[in-house]
């Protein structure tokens, strides 16, 4: 199978449905013109079809290796990612300043796409730069910019998150490791952290770690944290490698997919490292990093639903057996349950790319604007990022699952290609918060405002969708007078109800603007087949805690 950039469709979410020209007639994305964004488009379709596809494969047959202290990367990706660096493609929405092209955030969340869909491990590491340039962009002092931002923008350096540690997963506020300060203003930082994608490789000139420490004076929990800069090698006056630093990769992960991506165990002995933001300030430097990164895991979850529908249909058009109800080709294809699956993974993949372009435009409207408008934009990017990371991560793993099952006994064959989808996607819903926490998060933080937030999303929601939308709005109201744990309680299906809900919503507006057959075609689909599980879901959602406690640890035990 040859992958095939969806850019016809992106183009048409960014234009007809969410009307993200907009963005084009603000001062700062005055550039993001329609030219501009076809011509940003094409090129990532070309660099992700010709370059970035061919190497999905070998990297998960032949993962990295760790050899006298140095990973050793899967073959071919070295020359994948300087294609991805020199294309200028990590640095597409940093700051001009320090060499960014300053793109609006709709246009690296449709690369980043692209480029996961054509091989989720190589592009996992130029997003963990994208994060790290933006957490320094926000944070850092004049000195650290100057310094880093040139480097990890142009793809020089990359750069890691470090916050897990063996006994601090979800629990941030757990972990064990220090930071002392050195005499020349740096300091002194020592741990483990686990976990640690693209720890350590030879692509790059160097490996940037972000590591969450407590210093001396640093309470207990997360109020007590600060931000570390820690290099692989410390730069010299230059700006350039210097020093090796005293941080080492202990081990690399052995995983149930994304092989060719290196998960490292890193350990930090007295490393040098250079603080950014304000001493006890590093959840919140650190926020600001995961922000990005959750829709950019949400967009990973979208790549492999891409992808895997993209497999599955190719096989479903050549796949002949049995005889076929309908006249067609022939193929599995025209089977009633092929056509149910297939019709499932292109809807669903859709509505996800809607709700993480919909988030990106979201926070790019809030940076181009002021006041008010500013913030209500604010409120409604943050709304949607965790509804974008946990749908669209949801999404990923019920879609390539869905693949597999389409191709039948051939898709537990791994040569066929449609089981890595699923292996490489699953651990999109546990890491950068896992999707409980997601949930955990809409309706306990994002209603904090008293629903001000997802009053507005939902008065923007067709009222076509009937049904779903009056239940998602009894289930907000009930969650706004529900105690904490009776919202936690309901926090998955509620976050699956809005989705699912905003998905119908979306399918609509591009039939009518549109009013193309096909289009038309999928959302009477959608909401006949899908939209109904909305009204069950809100019920769930609105069940309380009481019966998640009605069996003991020995009951459940037993």
């Amino acid at each position: 199978m040859t992958y095939h950039a969806p850019v016809t469709e992106m183009q048409f979410l960014l234009g007809p449905v969410l009307g993200a020209e907009k963005l084009a007639e603000t001062e700062r994305f005055a550039e993001a013109t329609a030219e501009m964004v076809e011509a940003i488009l094409t090129e990532a379709a070309k660099l992700s079809e010709e370059v970035l596809a061919p190497l999905n494969r070998p990297g998960d047959l032949h993962p990295p290796k760790l050899e006298n202290g140095v990973v050793r990367t899967s073959p071919g990706y070295a020359d994948g990612y300087r294609a991805i660096a020199e294309g200028g493609w990590v640095g597409i929405s940093a700051d001009p300043t320090h060499g960014g092209m300053g793109l609006p955030m709709i246009l690296t969340t449709c690369v980043g796409e692209m480029l996961a869909s054509s091989c989720l491990s190589l592009s996992l590491n130029p997003l963990m730069t994208q994060g790290q340039i933006e957490a320094l962009e926000h944070h850092a002092s004049a000195q650290l910019k100057e310094t880093y931002l040139p480097k990890l923008i142009s793809g020089e350096w990359t750069g890691t998150m470090n916050l897990t540690e063996p006994q601090a997963g979800s629990d941030v506020g757990a972990l064990r490791s220090k930071a002392v300060p050195n005499d020349d203003g740096s300091w002194a930082v020592s741990g483990q952290k686990i976990y640690i994608s693209w720890g350590d490789h030879d692509m790059a000139e160097n490996v940037c770690h972000l590591v969450l420490a407590r210093t001396p004076d640093g309470v207990p929990g997360t109020k007590g944290i600060s931000l570390f800069l820690v290099p692989k090698f410390i730069p010299d006056a230059d700006g350039n490698p210097g020093k090796a630093n005293t941080l080492s990769v202990v081990s690399l992960e052995h995983k149930m997919g994304l092989h060719g991506s290196p998960t490292a165990v890193m350990a930090y002995e007295n490393a040098t490292g250079f603080m950014v933001g304000n001493e006890f300030g590093g959840m919140a430097a650190m926020f600001t990093m995961m922000n990005n990164a959750r829709l950019g895991v949400g967009v990973q979850g979208l790549s492999q639903a891409e992808a895997a529908t993209q497999k599955a249909l190719a096989y479903a058009l050549e796949r002949k057996q049995g005889r076929t109800p309908v006249e067609g080709a022939g193929t599995i294809l025209d089977h009633a349950d092929v056509r149910r699956m297939l019709m499932t993974m292109k809807a669903l993949t859709a509505v996800s790319r809607a709700i993480c372009l919909d988030t990106a435009f979201s926070h790019d409207m809030a940076a181009a604007l002021e006041g008010d408008e500013a913030a209500q934009w604010k409120a409604r990017g943050a709304l949607l990022t965790p509804i974008a990371k946990a749908f669209g991560t949801d999404t990923g793993c019920q879609v390539a699952e869905m693949g597999v099952q389409v191709h039948g006994g051939m898709g537990f064959i791994e040569e066929t290609g449609a089981a890595q989808f699923y292996r490489d996607v699953r651990v999109t819903t546990i890491y950068e918060g896992t999707n409980g926490i997601q949930a955990m998060d809409l309706v306990g933080r994002k209603l904090m405002d008293g629903g001000v937030a997802a009053r507005a999303v939902l008065a923007e929601i067709a009222d076509e969708t009937g049904a779903a939308k009056t239940a998602l709005s009894d289930a907000l109201d009930w969650m706004l007078g529900a105690e904490m744990n009776d919202r936690f309680a309901g926090a998955a299906p509620f976050l699956r109800a809005f989705a699912l809900t905003l998905g119908g919503h979306y399918l609509l507006k591009g039939a009518e603007v549109s009013g193309d057959a096909t289009r038309r075609a999928l959302a009477d689909f959608y909401i006949a087949r899908l939209l109904p599980e909305v009204t069950g879901l809100c019920q769930a959602a609105m069940s309380g805690a009481e019966g998640l406690y009605a069996l003991d640890a020995d009951a459940l035990a037993s």
